[in-house]
């Protein structure tokens, strides 16, 4: 149980730090703009070594951050809750970490997914066709690993539980 517990947080942490940084970045899309090259995140774009702050309100990059900035979130609230359940704490008998700590990996496992599906949709089918030769980024790809990991993470807390409630149905009468 305890093997699972510590896998999930160290996906869970790797996870989150991918999230974080995939968010904040702006490695999302590169592409060539009147010979030069640039490139973009969810909040700035980079075109010939300056950078400047996305001023257009293009619901799909809000989308996509407040996403993004949600499973972040809810990827920490599930790590606060999977250190937690290490502890035995009287106080807590009714509220059951293990589960909980899973249901959050997976909730944000569920938000990054769809700030990466809102992404790659507008991305191919509106800005594709704008800019000619374009390509995801390294932020973007981050962003699919984190979803991985959290899902991950979800899975391993999941067999946790699996095996703690196991453990107490089958324990000592």
């Amino acid at each position: 149980m305890y093997s699972f517990m510590g896998g999930g947080l160290f996906c869970a942490f790797v996870g989150n730090i991918l999230l974080v940084v995939s968010t904040v970045t702006d490695h999302w899309m590169q592409y060539w703009l009147s010979g030069s090259f640039a490139h973009q995140g969810l909040w700035r774009y980079c075109m010939t070594g300056k950078c400047y702050l996305q001023t257009e309100s293009m619901a799909y990059w809000n989308a996509t951050g407040a996403f993004m900035i949600l499973s972040a979130l809810g990827c920490f609230v599930g790590i606060i809750t999977g250190i937690l359940s290490f502890s035995h704490f009287s106080t807590f008998e009714k509220f059951n970490k293990l589960l909980a700590a899973s249901i959050m990996f997976f909730i944000s496992t569920f938000f990054v997914l769809l700030a990466m599906a809102i992404y790659t949709g507008v991305t191919v089918n509106f800005l594709g066709k704008r800019f000619g030769d374009w390509r995801f980024s390294w932020s973007y790809i981050l962003g699919w690993v984190a979803l991985w990991m959290t899902l991950f993470a979800g899975i391993f807390y999941m067999y946790a539980y699996k095996m703690n409630e196991c453990r107490r149905v089958s324990g000592p009468h």
